[in-house]
């Protein structure tokens, strides 16, 4: 199907009578947001009315979110079975998300897990890492390994753990790697302008019906930074 503000495909990975895998494109809400442009759930929604010639609202469940910068793989619900069996799957932490991340500099170790506990602005929506007692707070966890360094920059692949608000942008600026193109959270290391380099790789879970494990990929566009590193990095 085609993203009909921008005429960019938005292609298909996978679908069946229960899941519409995708790969999101940047710069396109997840969902409906206050900016008004056309978001990846109706866009999705009405591709679905068309190709199936479906009267009236169709069903679609968001199980889980990618920030708008964001690009990469991600399930949507086809019924509503299936959205609470997922979402219960993302509570359990066994729905399980990898992404890559180019970042400025270099992690004091080339793997680590990292705890912090998150707190969100909503009014001025930005994160920052607080001390576990505030009020408000929430755990954030996430796995990183770092690939290799080019140019002063490095790639991660990152296993997450907790699904918080803008969660990975702000840990890793926290340990002084921000993200490449993070205006909100590494703004004195980028340039206005620059795409974020966080990438939805991997996502894997049950099958909400048949229980059969599954996995599903997207590499980066092979643009910079990501043209960097070799293709297989990314396999």
């Amino acid at each position: 199907m085609n993203d009909a503000a921008s005429n960019r495909p938005i292609p298909i990975i996978y679908e069946d009578n229960h899941l519409l895998v995708v790969e999101k494109p940047v710069n396109v809400p997840t969902q409906e947001d206050e900016s008004g442009d056309p978001d990846l759930l109706t866009l999705l929604k009405q591709d679905i009315r068309k190709r199936y010639n479906k009267p009236g609202n169709v069903f679609l469940g968001l199980v889980h979110r990618l920030d708008r910068p964001v690009g990469g793989v991600i399930v949507f619900a086809k019924t509503s079975k299936a959205a609470s069996r997922l979402s219960e799957s993302v509570r359990a932490r066994t729905f399980k998300k990898h992404y890559y991340a180019v970042v400025h500099g270099k992690p004091e170790t080339r793997e680590a897990r990292l705890i912090d506990y998150l707190w969100k602005d909503a009014g001025h929506n930005t994160v920052h890492v607080v001390s576990k007692q505030k009020e408000g707070a929430k755990e954030a966890v996430l796995d990183y390994v770092w690939k290799g360094q080019v140019d002063g920059l490095s790639l991660l692949q990152i296993e997450l753990h907790t699904g918080r608000p803008h969660q990975i942008r702000v840990q890793l600026a926290n340990i002084r790697c921000p993200l490449f193109g993070d205006q909100k959270y590494g703004a004195r290391f980028n340039k206005p302008g620059q795409q974020i380099a966080l990438w939805s790789a991997q996502i894997a879970f049950a099958h909400p019906t048949t229980k059969q494990w599954m996995t599903f990929r997207s590499s980066p566009p092979h643009t910079y930074p990501w043209h960097l590193w070799s293709r297989e990095v990314y396999v």
